[in-house]
């Protein structure tokens, strides 16, 4: 059992939680994540860890509600319990000092790419964040992301925000100002991080993508997150998350991706119908879990 210490939304479909996981916490790095499941019988997912406090014995959590999990997720507060967490897993992000980097988080992304770009200014780095949303509503961590920041552009699709575009249209004009990227790290929906990858490519620029698949085990054993990278096939969770996004066939990735959503639509809707009776099922069965096994994921 994990315990929630902290939930609290950032906008309207994104929530931030706090949990207890001494252990993940412990030797968690930029870039890794976790499986998690809300109850026992519920599916795996992943979420990268967007931060630890291994005096605490936390692990932060960012969770766009999309689908039936998520969601359900998203109904819980700080004092109920989620059932299993495993981590970290995946490889950590590749810190070093490269000397100007961007970081562009598109959507939830950002909470992947911030500790990335924390670790990255850590290192020594000159950090230029682009950060991308729908429209001010959906801005999420700005304030931390601008802390860790040499130079911070937000970009709403909109304009109610920062300013209007995409962050590919930020990325192309510092490009094509001249200035001299050394590596930029995009993270956020598949069609982004395909449209970075081809604004760098002409120059060039060393570019890694995190790739958000399907994954289910989180070892490599089910093949659940199977990516086409560089001609071959690779594991999301165990030979990345992150890769080169200049050789990742991101059309393969996003046929693949739309494989489930027949029944991701079929699960959202019957969980619509039977919200509050799931969320019950959930406390009233970690609480039964809490009791058997003491609570103990120390």
């Amino acid at each position: 059992m994990f315990k929630i210490i902290t939930a609290k939304f950032l906008s309207p479909e994104t929530k931030l939680f706090e949990i207890e996981a001494p252990r993940i916490a412990k030797k968690q790095k930029a870039g890794q994540f976790v499986i998690l499941r809300v109850h026992s019988r519920g599916e795996r997912i992943p979420l990268t860890i967007a931060g630890s406090d291994s005096e605490k014995g936390t692990i932060t959590l960012i969770v766009q509600g999309i689908g039936k999990t998520t969601k359900l997720l998203n109904l819980l507060e700080a004092g109920d319990s989620i059932s299993d967490a495993v981590g970290p897993l995946g490889k950590p992000s590749e810190i070093a000092l490269y000397g100007t980097v961007a970081v562009i988080g598109g959507g939830v992304g950002t909470a992947i790419a911030y500790p990335t770009a924390r670790a990255m200014k850590e290192a020594g780095n000159t950090v230029i964040s682009i950060v991308g949303a729908r429209s001010k509503d959906f801005v999420i961590l700005e304030e931390e992301v601008r802390k860790v920041s040499d130079e911070f552009y937000l970009m709403t699709d909109d304009g109610t925000k920062g300013e209007k575009g995409f962050v590919t249209v930020k990325l192309a004009e510092i490009l094509k100002s001249g200035r001299k990227l050394d590596y930029v790290l995009a993270i956020g929906p598949v069609p982004m991080m395909k449209a970075v990858a081809e604004t760098t490519r002409s120059y060039n620029v060393k570019t890694v993508v995190s790739l958000n698949s399907i994954m289910v085990d989180g070892t490599g054993m089910c093949g659940g997150c199977r990516a086409i990278v560089g001609g071959a096939s690779k594991f999301a969770c165990v030979d990345g998350p992150e890769f080169d996004a200049h050789i990742v066939d991101f059309d393969a990735m996003m046929k693949r991706n739309s494989m489930y959503r027949g029944n991701e639509k079929v699960a959202l809707e019957r969980f619509a119908l039977q919200e509050k009776d799931e969320l019950e099922r959930v406390r009233h069965e970690c609480k039964l879990e809490g009791m058997s096994d003491g609570v103990d994921n120390k």
